[in-house]
């Protein structure tokens, strides 16, 4: 524990924080050793802790908004087209896959005057495709849902689908279900329509009729991602201007998906759960909200922390004070996916098991638009407030360890300069996703870092938190210290590895491999022996923390 507190203090006496404005601007020996990927402008990059790229993938298209990086190494990325129908924010209408060498291998446009993909998509462990667009209901089809003509200013009204695709070819793709917001309605404004019924008394289904103090705009619903849920075949949906969020059955059939009855929970694809804003469903009152324009809600994966829980980015769009924040939620069974209700109640949980917000200048980290938030496996959080191009990672005891600035401007794809000032700097992110360097995706690829995104770049944070990272311009080891792995980075072919303790006694001995791990490893400083195949052999020197 000594030897480790002297280390930290050593550090600590080089380290602290950079005087960058753009890239990496803090990092810290706790942060999670993996890799970032975003989509800004026509480009998707992923990038080490330091920010210098490992790689990028380049488009015809400015985000659409999602990307994904898939575990054989292909990237899925999502496309804004130039369609003028069907417009709002998030709109994409393009849904690309590349390899990883960035050639484009798939391109299917979801596109028409009458349909068109935005914002989500998500890559199913079947190779199939989820797809989130809107589709057009007339003025004529929305009264006869149930609509209230005054609730219809732009004369139409965008029923939200998801469809599932398998990919065919290079540009085509089979639709093989579907689901509608349009089959799971509810209104009380005129008994001659469709749709008729008791609103509070039908909390599986959507007023069509409740804005949310809003305009009623075409857009009412503004769904802003989908995730899929494979333990439970479940499809997890945000709708950021109802601020609520939404779960349905995906093991039904379409035609199940369009009904209230069918699939594994028996309820079609009416909805099994919502949580947020219980106003919707004529329970609680405006006190009872927790939810404002929420982004990415996603089930946190198996063998994490808070596992089978709901992760979310509660923008806090709309209310005062304006600030953001992360909620963990547990949703309530009374069954695996069957969800706990009480007639004429709200869904629970009352409260989140988790919150996060800045308690310092609680305003910090504030987005209107666009963020996310994902659990890492060594327990820290990875937030990105979205609107502000802000990527940051808490530890367990919410301090910062790692923080960055995109440098690129999305609209124009403006590469910003270290020194720049972030003030009016368009680097609004979507989302950023963290990949641990045992990803599938990362195996057999070559994982040397480029230079960061930013002109200019100052790698004075993570040098001085590196010891001997480079040796020689044959081999490099990261991180150091380290916590969890080291990567080996060569451009010879790797044979022999030997670590040794300061004692000289050997403590592993590998062959042939870039990734060593040392989480079990005792806190010190061991000796690292790489001998390549061309006979010639380097040594470093790595603390683990």
């Amino acid at each position: 524990m000594k030897l480790k507190l002297l280390i930290l203090l050593l550090i600590f006496n080089f380290y602290g924080f950079s005087q960058n404005t753009f890239g990496t601007i803090l990092i810290d020996a706790d942060v999670f050793e993996a890799y970032t990927l975003i989509s800004i402008n026509n480009k998707s990059f992923l990038f080490n802790n330091c920010g210098e790229v490992i790689n990028e993938w380049e488009s015809n298209y400015l985000p659409g908004n999602a990307v994904y990086l898939l575990e054989n190494g292909d990237l899925l990325r999502t496309g804004r087209t130039n369609s003028t129908t069907i417009s709002f924010g998030g709109r994409g209408g393009v849904i690309e896959k590349y390899s990883w060498d960035g050639d484009l291998i798939w391109q299917f446009f979801y596109d028409t005057p009458q349909y068109r993909q935005h914002h989500d998509v998500y890559p199913m462990p079947n190779g199939n495709v989820l797809i989130l667009a809107a589709t057009l209901m007339t003025a004529e089809e929305a009264i006869q849902a149930g609509r209230n003509p005054a609730l219809l200013p732009q004369g139409e009204l965008y029923n939200q689908q998801i469809i599932e695709v398998s990919p065919v070819g290079f540009d085509e793709a089979n639709v093989v279900w579907e689901w509608n917001v349009k089959n799971h309605l509810i209104q009380d404004f005129d008994i001659t329509k469709n749709n008729f019924g008791n609103v509070g008394l039908n909390p599986n289904k959507l007023d069509i009729n409740f804005v949310n103090g809003l305009s009623g705009n075409a857009n009412w619903l503004h769904f802003n991602s989908i995730q899929y849920d494979e333990v439970l075949d479940q499809i997890v949906i945000s709708s950021r201007n109802l601020s609520e969020i939404y779960i349905i059955d995906h093991s039904t059939t379409t035609a199940q998906a369009a009904t209230g009855d069918g699939g594994i929970y028996g309820r079609g694809g009416d909805l099994l759960y919502r949580w947020g804003n219980p106003q919707a469903y004529r329970q609680g009152n405006a006190s009872a909200r927790k939810l404002f324009g929420q982004h990415y809600p996603h089930r946190i994966p198996q063998g994490l922390n808070n596992e089978g829980k709901i992760i979310l980015f509660n923008n806090g769009n709309g209310r005062t004070p304006l600030f953001s924040e992360v909620f963990i939620i547990d949703t309530p069974f009374d069954s695996p996916g069957f969800y706990s209700y009480e007639t004429n109640t709200m869904f629970g949980p009352s409260t989140p098991d988790y919150v996060y917000v800045d308690t310092e200048d609680i305003t910090n980290f504030y987005s209107p638009i666009l963020s996310s938030a994902q659990v890492l496996p060594n327990g820290n959080m990875l937030i990105c407030s979205g609107g502000r191009g802000i990527i940051f990672e808490i530890n367990p005891n919410e301090e910062i360890v790692w923080k960055y600035i995109v440098p690129i401007n999305n609209e124009t794809g403006v590469i910003a300069e270290q020194g720049q000032t972030t003030q009016g700097f368009l680097n609004q992110t979507f989302r950023a996703i963290k990949y641990a360097p045992d990803y599938p995706a990362f195996t057999g690829k070559d994982l040397t870092p480029g230079d960061p995104i930013e002109l200019d770049p100052d790698l004075t944070p993570c040098n001085n938190l590196s010891i001997d990272e480079f040796n020689t311009t044959q081999i490099k080891i990261w991180p150091n210290p380290s916590n969890n792995y080291l990567h080996i980075l060569s451009n010879g072919m790797i044979g022999k590895i030997q670590i040794f303790n300061v004692l000289g006694k050997n403590v592993l001995q590998l062959n042939a491999t870039n990734l060593i791990e040392v989480s079990n490893f005792e806190t010190g400083i061991y000796f690292l022996q790489i001998e390549l195949n061309n006979n010639t052999m380097q040594q470093f020197k790595f603390i683990k923390l």
